[in-house]
């Protein structure tokens, strides 16, 4: 259902005015059809963002804010990230936990 959810805001963008749609279009094609590529998938596309950061310098603390959401494939990414964790624990039926933050 998220997936039906997610390819319907995705298509609405207009692809003449939206330069990265066919990328898009691309990410939200793949199918997950194999636990290897469900387990790769999951080791590279991280559950949180890995640039948020809070520095402590001089006793002032600095704290860099997630910067992800910048990512013009980022819900498309996670999305990829979501369908293959469901594929590992619904088809395969493998334990997921390590995958999740």
């Amino acid at each position: 259902m998220a997936t039906l959810t997610h390819r319907a805001l995705s298509y609405r963008r207009h692809p003449t005015l939206d330069p990265w749609f066919p990328i898009r279009q691309w990410i939200n094609q793949l199918e997950v059809s194999s636990d290897r590529i469900a387990h790769l998938i999951c080791r590279l596309i991280p559950c949180t963002c890995p640039f948020e950061r809070t520095f402590t310098l001089f006793g002032q603390s600095i704290h860099i804010p997630p910067l992800c959401k910048l990512n013009p494939l980022y819900n498309e990414l996670v999305f990829l990230r979501f369908r293959a964790l469901s594929y590992l624990s619904d088809i395969c039926g493998e334990d997921i936990t390590p995958y999740i933050c």
